[in-house]
């Protein structure tokens, strides 16, 4: 099994409605984005940061120019949240990682700041890329959605 499709963790969902997860633009929980190969087993039931998700060997790429294992903090722009038509939106400005030679299939953003759940690696949700995307000796981007209800990251209808 490996990361097949994007997919808003389970454990998110319950720590969410007990108010462990606070996107705020000031004053909010701090999230990263770890980055995977083709072999981690990343999903729904994923329920926390891992560098070898699934048991299996380096599948958390490995350290490289500016990336190095648990990967980059996420910045929140102002606003960060935002609610339109009936639709709750969160927003992150992309991340780069610089000076890197790696191969990611996809990324798992997690919180480092959870007041609830199992504490401070706490699955938000899985992307999957759709292919594995490699940068050499340059820059690897992670571009987010736009912030709107039908495109951004997480929505909640």
């Amino acid at each position: 099994m490996a990361i097949t499709t994007n997919a808003i963790c389970n454990s998110f969902k319950k720590e969410l409605l007990e108010g462990a997860h606070k996107f705020q633009f000031t004053s909010g929980s701090a999230f990263k984005l770890a980055l995977y190969n083709s072999n981690a087993v990343l999903g729904a039931s994923t329920t926390n940061y891992a560098t070898n998700p699934g048991g299996g060997a380096n599948t958390e790429v490995a350290n490289s120019g500016s990336y190095s294992a648990g990967g980059g903090a996420l910045v929140k722009p102002n606003p960060s949240v935002s609610m339109a038509s009936a639709t709750a939106i969160v927003d992150f400005s992309n991340l780069s990682f610089t000076s890197v030679s790696l191969t990611a299939r996809g990324a798992l953003i997690y919180n480092t700041t959870t007041s609830g759940g199992s504490g401070t690696t706490d699955s938000v949700c899985v992307l999957d890329f759709g292919a594995d995307k490699t940068a050499t000796s340059g820059t690897f981007t992670v571009q987010f959605p736009a912030f709107t209800t039908s495109a951004a990251i997480l929505r909640i209808a």
